[in-house]
């Protein structure tokens, strides 16, 4: 046994059950490149580095790795030398996956904003990183994620690689939009769907969870926490993130409250939102709004929480409109001119939208 410290044991972290399952399933096939798929929320980067880390591990078993060698301690702390994160500068930071020195360097002196998408210069260097000889074990690991933040030219510049990888290199491309990746990309890896777990499966996880999250006492109630599965979609990751987010506006009675207070206009309801979160939410209201209106039941809200119920409520012509405005604005919502006038203008026209017959 490698005399490694105690804080190793959590180097190896406990999957969600439905990512342990596919785990094994993977582990059990062969393949140089795989790109995991699905929408956001269902484990993709947190399955790719469990992938990763078993792949790397000095005593893996079918399960995955062991949690205890070198090996998986170096990936707990960040560290492993035979491991290439490709990710967007905004995400490592995010997560805490260190950046190349000029770039830490260029960031800390305020030269430039961190990226939101994948450079040429990281896929550059991630090429000359699978030249380089191993530094301990008998593979090297690529991980790609969210492999959608790839440009034309930051994917083609890969490519070559992807598809004749130099020794034993393995890479895996992890997305939550493969519509968005180059055909070329997606030809060249196997392809794996990710499991989307079943409502009760996700709510029992998001329960555990919420046991370590949460302090005594402030633990939230089953019915929240089931308002929060349903507010993802059934996604239990982005549920969870709702969850650390606190009491503020992802809260489950914020929530609950969101739809009516949409149909009054009170921006207020939206302040505590980023603009991107903001049109999520809207588009989830508008398509709940819809459902009930043909008949069918609500995914993300309760019809008692949505302005008119059952019954009346806006007409199909102006929440297909208001459907596709939303739709355009995702496109650029990111990169808001002014973030809080914005907010005002979606609450105003989400007050429209659902007074219209």
């Amino acid at each position: 046994m490698s005399d490694i410290s105690d804080e190793a044991v959590n180097a190896n972290p406990p999957l969600a059950p439905w990512l342990q399952t596919q785990l094994r399933t993977l582990l059990a096939q062969r393949g140089h490149a795989w790109l995991l798929s699905g929408p956001s929320g269902l484990g993709q980067f947190d399955l790719a580095l469990a992938l990763a880390r078993a792949w790397l591990c000095e005593q893996p078993t079918a399960d995955g790795a062991c949690g205890v060698c070198g090996s998986c301690h170096a990936i707990a702390v960040h560290t492993h030398a035979d491991l290439c994160l490709l990710m967007p500068e905004t995400l490592s930071l995010a997560l805490g996956w260190p950046l190349d020195e000029k770039t830490q360097d260029d960031l800390d002196a305020k030269k430039r904003k961190p990226s939101k998408e994948i450079k040429v210069d990281a896929a550059r260097e991630a090429v000359s990183f699978t030249q380089f000889t191993r530094s301990r074990g008998t593979t090297k690991v690529v991980l790609v994620y969210p492999a959608e933040r790839m440009n034309t030219i930051t994917a083609n510049t890969l490519l070559k690689t992807l598809e004749e990888p130099p020794g034993a290199v393995q890479f895996i491309l992890a997305t939550e939009a493969a519509h968005q990746l180059l055909p070329t990309i997606r030809s060249r890896c196997q392809g794996h769907t990710m499991h989307w777990p079943v409502f009760d499966e996700a709510l029992a996880w998001l329960s555990e969870q919420a046991q370590g999250e949460g302090k005594a006492g402030a633990r939230p109630a089953a019915a929240d926490l089931q308002t929060l599965l349903a507010a993802a979609g059934g996604r239990p990751a982005d549920a969870l993130e709702r969850l650390r987010a606190g009491p503020s506006s992802t809260s489950a009675q914020h929530w609950q409250a969101l739809p009516k207070a949409m149909a009054r206009g009170d921006v207020s309801a939206l302040s505590d939102m980023a603009p991107a979160q903001a049109v999520d939410a809207l588009q989830k209201l508008c398509h709940d709004v819809l459902a009930v209106k043909a008949g069918a039941q609500p995914r993300f809200f309760r019809v008692a929480d949505l302005p008119g119920g059952k019954a009346g409520g806006p007409g199909f012509m102006a929440l297909g409109t208001w459907s596709k405005e939303l739709a355009a604005t995702a496109r650029t919502v990111e990169h808001p001119y002014n973030p809080g006038l914005m907010l005002e203008t979606l609450a105003s026209r989400a007050r429209q939208a659902l007074a219209a017959k």
